[in-house]
Protein backbone atom coordinates (compact mmCIF):
# COMPACT_ATOMS: atom_id res chain seq x y z
CA UNK A 1 0.00 0.00 0.00
CA UNK A 2 3.01 2.47 0.75
CA UNK A 3 5.31 1.88 -1.87
CA UNK A 4 4.86 5.04 -3.83
CA UNK A 5 7.52 7.02 -5.78
CA UNK A 6 8.42 10.49 -5.60
CA UNK A 7 10.74 12.09 -7.69
CA UNK A 8 12.15 15.33 -5.72
CA UNK A 9 12.74 17.07 -9.06
CA UNK A 10 13.66 21.04 -10.14
CA UNK A 11 9.42 22.22 -9.94
CA UNK A 12 9.37 20.64 -6.53
CA UNK A 13 12.64 21.94 -5.26
CA UNK A 14 11.92 25.10 -6.70
CA UNK A 15 8.33 25.42 -4.75
CA UNK A 16 9.76 24.45 -1.34
CA UNK A 17 12.52 27.05 -1.53
CA UNK A 18 9.72 29.45 -2.53
CA UNK A 19 7.57 28.10 0.44
CA UNK A 20 10.07 28.69 2.94
CA UNK A 21 11.10 31.87 1.66
CA UNK A 22 7.07 32.91 1.73
CA UNK A 23 7.03 31.76 5.63
CA UNK A 24 9.65 34.31 6.57
CA UNK A 25 7.64 36.91 4.46
CA UNK A 26 4.23 35.93 6.29
CA UNK A 27 6.47 35.73 10.01
CA UNK A 28 7.62 39.52 9.75
CA UNK A 29 4.54 41.07 8.30
CA UNK A 30 3.17 43.22 10.50
CA UNK A 31 -0.23 42.84 10.05
CA UNK A 32 -2.85 44.54 13.23
CA UNK A 33 -4.55 42.10 14.82
CA UNK A 34 -8.12 42.57 14.13
CA UNK A 35 -7.28 43.45 10.24
CA UNK A 36 -5.23 39.98 10.26
CA UNK A 37 -8.61 38.15 11.90
CA UNK A 38 -10.89 39.59 9.52
CA UNK A 39 -8.50 38.11 6.84
CA UNK A 40 -8.38 34.96 9.04
CA UNK A 41 -11.82 34.67 8.96
CA UNK A 42 -12.50 34.96 5.24
CA UNK A 43 -9.88 32.50 4.62
CA UNK A 44 -11.50 29.71 6.71
CA UNK A 45 -14.45 30.69 5.18
CA UNK A 46 -13.13 30.10 1.73
CA UNK A 47 -11.04 26.85 2.44
CA UNK A 48 -14.57 25.23 3.19
CA UNK A 49 -16.51 26.83 0.94
CA UNK A 50 -14.35 25.70 -1.99
CA UNK A 51 -13.46 22.31 -0.72
CA UNK A 52 -17.35 21.66 -0.96
CA UNK A 53 -16.93 22.98 -4.38
CA UNK A 54 -14.62 20.50 -5.33
CA UNK A 55 -17.06 17.71 -4.16
CA UNK A 56 -19.62 19.04 -6.15
CA UNK A 57 -21.20 21.88 -4.08
CA UNK A 58 -22.72 24.25 -6.18
CA UNK A 59 -22.36 27.34 -3.60
CA UNK A 60 -20.18 30.54 -4.52
CA UNK A 61 -18.81 33.20 -1.83
CA UNK A 62 -21.34 35.90 -2.63
CA UNK A 63 -24.46 33.71 -2.47
CA UNK A 64 -24.12 31.72 0.27
CA UNK A 65 -27.61 32.63 2.30
CA UNK A 66 -29.58 31.47 -0.84
CA UNK A 67 -28.14 27.73 -0.92
CA UNK A 68 -30.22 24.90 -0.09
CA UNK A 69 -30.19 23.45 3.18
CA UNK A 70 -27.64 20.61 2.67
CA UNK A 71 -25.38 22.45 0.72
CA UNK A 72 -25.59 25.23 3.48
CA UNK A 73 -25.02 22.20 5.78
CA UNK A 74 -21.97 20.71 3.80
CA UNK A 75 -20.07 23.91 4.11
CA UNK A 76 -21.18 25.24 8.06
CA UNK A 77 -19.87 21.74 8.81
CA UNK A 78 -16.80 22.59 7.05
CA UNK A 79 -16.21 25.64 8.71
CA UNK A 80 -16.42 24.12 12.03
CA UNK A 81 -13.83 21.94 11.04
CA UNK A 82 -11.73 24.68 9.88
CA UNK A 83 -12.10 26.37 13.14
CA UNK A 84 -11.69 23.39 15.23
CA UNK A 85 -7.72 22.94 13.58
CA UNK A 86 -7.07 26.36 14.60
CA UNK A 87 -9.14 26.52 18.05
CA UNK A 88 -7.00 25.61 21.60
CA UNK A 89 -9.46 22.32 22.12
CA UNK A 90 -7.28 20.76 18.93
CA UNK A 91 -5.00 18.02 19.50
CA UNK A 92 -1.14 18.61 18.68
CA UNK A 93 -0.54 15.14 16.98
CA UNK A 94 -2.49 12.91 14.64
CA UNK A 95 -4.15 10.11 14.78
CA UNK A 96 -6.52 7.53 14.47
CA UNK A 97 -9.22 9.90 17.00
CA UNK A 98 -8.55 12.97 14.91
CA UNK A 99 -9.11 11.48 11.39
CA UNK A 100 -12.48 10.00 12.85
CA UNK A 101 -13.22 13.13 14.77
CA UNK A 102 -12.67 15.60 12.06
CA UNK A 103 -15.11 13.35 9.84
CA UNK A 104 -17.44 13.00 12.39
CA UNK A 105 -17.90 17.12 11.83
CA UNK A 106 -17.44 17.34 8.61
CA UNK A 107 -20.81 14.49 8.28
CA UNK A 108 -22.80 15.48 10.88
CA UNK A 109 -26.40 15.25 10.19
CA UNK A 110 -25.30 14.11 6.50
CA UNK A 111 -24.58 10.87 7.31
CA UNK A 112 -25.56 7.96 9.64
CA UNK A 113 -21.84 6.92 9.16
CA UNK A 114 -20.31 10.03 10.39
CA UNK A 115 -16.83 9.26 12.07
CA UNK A 116 -17.18 5.75 10.75
CA UNK A 117 -14.39 3.71 9.23
CA UNK A 118 -15.89 1.89 5.40
CA UNK A 119 -17.48 -1.57 5.54
CA UNK A 120 -18.19 -1.78 2.21
CA UNK A 121 -15.88 -2.19 -0.53
CA UNK A 122 -14.94 0.54 -3.26
CA UNK A 123 -13.53 1.37 -6.57
CA UNK A 124 -13.11 4.25 -9.06
CA UNK A 125 -15.17 3.20 -12.33
CA UNK A 126 -15.13 4.52 -16.29
CA UNK A 127 -17.41 5.22 -18.41
CA UNK A 128 -17.36 1.63 -19.67
CA UNK A 129 -18.56 0.68 -16.18
CA UNK A 130 -15.06 -0.93 -15.61
CA UNK A 131 -12.84 -0.20 -12.63
CA UNK A 132 -9.67 1.39 -12.81
CA UNK A 133 -9.11 1.67 -9.13
CA UNK A 134 -10.10 -0.79 -6.58
CA UNK A 135 -9.34 0.97 -2.96
CA UNK A 136 -8.47 -1.98 -0.37
CA UNK A 137 -10.63 -4.09 1.34
CA UNK A 138 -12.85 -2.67 4.12
CA UNK A 139 -11.19 -5.09 6.66
CA UNK A 140 -7.67 -3.52 5.95
CA UNK A 141 -9.15 0.00 6.35
CA UNK A 142 -7.92 0.18 10.16
CA UNK A 143 -4.61 -1.17 9.82
CA UNK A 144 -4.15 0.70 6.83
CA UNK A 145 -4.86 3.89 8.82
CA UNK A 146 -3.08 2.91 11.47
CA UNK A 147 0.22 2.37 9.50
CA UNK A 148 -0.60 5.30 7.74
CA UNK A 149 -0.39 7.64 10.45
CA UNK A 150 2.69 6.15 12.26
CA UNK A 151 4.27 6.15 8.75
CA UNK A 152 4.23 9.80 8.52
CA UNK A 153 4.82 10.49 11.67
CA UNK A 154 8.16 9.18 11.25
CA UNK A 155 9.25 10.33 7.83
CA UNK A 156 11.75 12.50 7.88
CA UNK A 157 11.00 15.02 5.10
CA UNK A 158 9.68 18.46 4.63
CA UNK A 159 6.83 19.52 6.44
CA UNK A 160 5.08 20.38 2.94
CA UNK A 161 5.60 16.87 1.43
CA UNK A 162 4.71 14.47 4.83
CA UNK A 163 1.46 16.89 4.36
CA UNK A 164 1.33 16.53 0.21
CA UNK A 165 2.34 12.51 0.43
CA UNK A 166 -0.76 11.94 3.16
CA UNK A 167 -3.10 13.64 1.40
CA UNK A 168 -2.34 11.23 -1.43
CA UNK A 169 -2.09 7.95 0.30
CA UNK A 170 -5.30 9.04 2.87
CA UNK A 171 -7.61 8.98 -1.23
CA UNK A 172 -5.70 5.66 -2.05
CA UNK A 173 -6.94 4.31 1.40
CA UNK A 174 -10.51 6.19 0.91
CA UNK A 175 -11.04 5.22 4.75
CA UNK A 176 -14.63 6.96 4.84
CA UNK A 177 -18.03 5.90 2.75
CA UNK A 178 -18.39 9.50 1.85
CA UNK A 179 -16.28 12.97 2.75
CA UNK A 180 -12.92 11.64 1.80
CA UNK A 181 -11.81 14.88 -0.04
CA UNK A 182 -13.23 16.99 2.05
CA UNK A 183 -11.12 15.38 5.10
CA UNK A 184 -8.33 14.93 3.37
CA UNK A 185 -8.12 18.34 2.65
CA UNK A 186 -8.87 18.78 6.46
CA UNK A 187 -5.74 16.83 7.11
CA UNK A 188 -2.95 18.44 5.17
CA UNK A 189 -4.40 21.30 6.58
CA UNK A 190 -4.20 20.03 10.60
CA UNK A 191 -0.72 18.49 9.39
CA UNK A 192 0.88 21.95 8.83
CA UNK A 193 -0.97 23.98 11.14
CA UNK A 194 0.52 21.70 14.04
CA UNK A 195 4.20 21.32 12.03
CA UNK A 196 4.48 25.17 12.63
CA UNK A 197 3.84 25.70 8.63
CA UNK A 198 0.03 26.61 8.80
CA UNK A 199 0.97 30.40 7.70
CA UNK A 200 -1.93 31.59 10.79
CA UNK A 201 -4.47 30.42 8.41
CA UNK A 202 -4.76 32.68 6.08
CA UNK A 203 -4.09 30.48 2.80
CA UNK A 204 -6.92 28.84 1.63
CA UNK A 205 -5.28 26.41 -0.85
CA UNK A 206 -8.95 25.10 -1.60
CA UNK A 207 -10.09 28.00 -3.84
CA UNK A 208 -6.85 26.99 -6.16
CA UNK A 209 -7.65 23.16 -6.13
CA UNK A 210 -11.84 24.45 -7.02
CA UNK A 211 -10.21 26.51 -9.79
CA UNK A 212 -8.09 24.33 -10.97
CA UNK A 213 -10.29 21.26 -10.67
CA UNK A 214 -9.14 19.20 -13.39
CA UNK A 215 -5.36 18.94 -12.58
CA UNK A 216 -6.12 18.16 -8.95
CA UNK A 217 -8.15 14.87 -10.05
CA UNK A 218 -5.22 14.22 -12.96
CA UNK A 219 -2.80 14.32 -10.43
CA UNK A 220 -5.04 11.90 -8.18
CA UNK A 221 -5.12 9.49 -10.89
CA UNK A 222 -4.74 5.54 -9.63
CA UNK A 223 -1.04 5.67 -9.80
CA UNK A 224 2.24 4.11 -7.76
CA UNK A 225 3.96 7.75 -8.61
CA UNK A 226 3.03 10.68 -6.19
CA UNK A 227 5.60 13.29 -7.82
CA UNK A 228 2.80 14.93 -9.90
CA UNK A 229 -0.07 15.30 -6.91
CA UNK A 230 2.83 16.47 -5.05
CA UNK A 231 3.71 19.55 -7.65
CA UNK A 232 0.45 20.45 -8.00
CA UNK A 233 0.09 20.59 -4.60
CA UNK A 234 3.04 22.70 -3.53
CA UNK A 235 2.67 24.97 -6.68
CA UNK A 236 -0.60 25.77 -5.76
CA UNK A 237 0.21 27.12 -2.26
CA UNK A 238 2.70 29.25 -3.14
CA UNK A 239 0.60 30.93 -5.91
CA UNK A 240 -2.25 31.68 -3.16
CA UNK A 241 0.42 32.64 -0.63
CA UNK A 242 1.55 35.04 -3.39
CA UNK A 243 -2.01 36.15 -4.05
CA UNK A 244 -2.97 36.64 -0.14
CA UNK A 245 0.19 38.28 0.09
CA UNK A 246 -0.50 40.84 -2.50
CA UNK A 247 -4.00 41.05 -0.99
CA UNK A 248 -2.84 41.72 2.38
CA UNK A 249 0.07 44.71 0.73
CA UNK A 250 -2.82 46.25 -1.35
CA UNK A 251 -5.05 46.47 1.52
CA UNK A 252 -2.53 47.82 3.86
CA UNK A 253 -1.80 50.36 1.50
CA UNK A 254 -5.09 51.38 1.03
CA UNK A 255 -6.06 52.36 4.54
CA UNK A 256 -6.40 55.39 5.37
CA UNK A 257 -4.86 56.26 9.50
CA UNK A 258 -8.25 55.31 10.88
CA UNK A 259 -8.62 52.31 9.46
CA UNK A 260 -5.61 51.15 11.83
CA UNK A 261 -7.70 51.68 14.48
CA UNK A 262 -8.90 49.38 16.51
CA UNK A 263 -12.67 48.56 15.80
CA UNK A 264 -14.24 49.56 18.29
CA UNK A 265 -12.01 53.07 18.61
CA UNK A 266 -13.38 53.06 15.06
CA UNK A 267 -16.73 53.50 16.01
CA UNK A 268 -16.34 56.17 18.44
CA UNK A 269 -14.92 58.56 16.14
CA UNK A 270 -17.51 57.57 13.22
CA UNK A 271 -20.42 57.92 15.68
CA UNK A 272 -18.71 61.34 16.88
CA UNK A 273 -18.31 62.82 13.47
CA UNK A 274 -21.98 62.04 12.70
CA UNK A 275 -22.74 63.43 16.29
CA UNK A 276 -20.65 66.64 16.78
CA UNK A 277 -20.10 67.71 19.84
CA UNK A 278 -21.42 64.69 21.87
CA UNK A 279 -20.90 64.35 25.20
CA UNK A 280 -19.45 61.11 26.90
CA UNK A 281 -22.49 60.63 28.54
CA UNK A 282 -24.00 59.73 25.14
CA UNK A 283 -21.10 57.55 23.85
CA UNK A 284 -21.27 55.33 27.19
CA UNK A 285 -25.25 55.12 26.24
CA UNK A 286 -24.43 53.78 22.41
CA UNK A 287 -22.23 51.50 24.18
CA UNK A 288 -24.36 50.21 26.69
CA UNK A 289 -22.44 46.75 27.07
CA UNK A 290 -18.91 48.02 27.24
CA UNK A 291 -17.07 48.46 30.72
CA UNK A 292 -17.33 52.18 31.42
CA UNK A 293 -13.53 52.73 32.32
CA UNK A 294 -12.88 50.63 29.15
CA UNK A 295 -14.88 52.64 26.93
CA UNK A 296 -13.50 55.85 28.72
CA UNK A 297 -9.83 54.52 27.68
CA UNK A 298 -10.42 54.29 24.19
CA UNK A 299 -12.42 57.98 23.86
CA UNK A 300 -8.91 59.17 25.27
CA UNK A 301 -6.85 57.21 23.30
CA UNK A 302 -8.28 58.65 20.56
CA UNK A 303 -8.03 62.49 21.66
CA UNK A 304 -4.37 61.20 21.75
CA UNK A 305 -3.70 60.22 18.49
CA UNK A 306 -5.34 63.44 17.31
CA UNK A 307 -8.73 61.52 15.84
CA UNK A 308 -11.10 63.65 18.17
CA UNK A 309 -10.94 66.70 19.95
CA UNK A 310 -11.89 67.39 23.65
CA UNK A 311 -13.73 71.05 23.96
CA UNK A 312 -14.32 72.26 27.54
CA UNK A 313 -13.33 71.32 30.76
CA UNK A 314 -14.56 68.90 33.86
CA UNK A 315 -18.57 68.39 33.06
CA UNK A 316 -19.24 70.87 30.27
CA UNK A 317 -16.85 68.35 27.82
CA UNK A 318 -17.59 67.76 24.39
CA UNK A 319 -16.16 66.29 21.41
CA UNK A 320 -15.41 66.91 18.01
CA UNK A 321 -14.42 64.84 15.41
CA UNK A 322 -10.91 66.00 13.19
CA UNK A 323 -11.50 66.10 9.17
Amino acid sequence: MFRYKLTKNDTIEKSLLEIEALKIIFDSQKILPHIEENFRRESLLKSALYSARVEGNPSKINDLDNQEDLHKLEINNLVRAYKFIYSSKSPKKLSILVIKKLHKIVMKNISNQAGLFRIEPWAIYNQAGIAIFLAPAHFRVPELMSELVDNIQKLKENEFLKSAIFQFLFEKIHPFPDGNGRVGRLLSTFLLHTSGYGFRGLIPIEEIVDNERDSYYEALEPSTDLTRFVEFYLESFVKQAKNVLERINNYSSSLGKIDLLLPRRKEIVNIIKDHPYCTADFLIRRFSKVNKKTLLYDLKKVVDEGFVNKIGKTRGVVYLANK
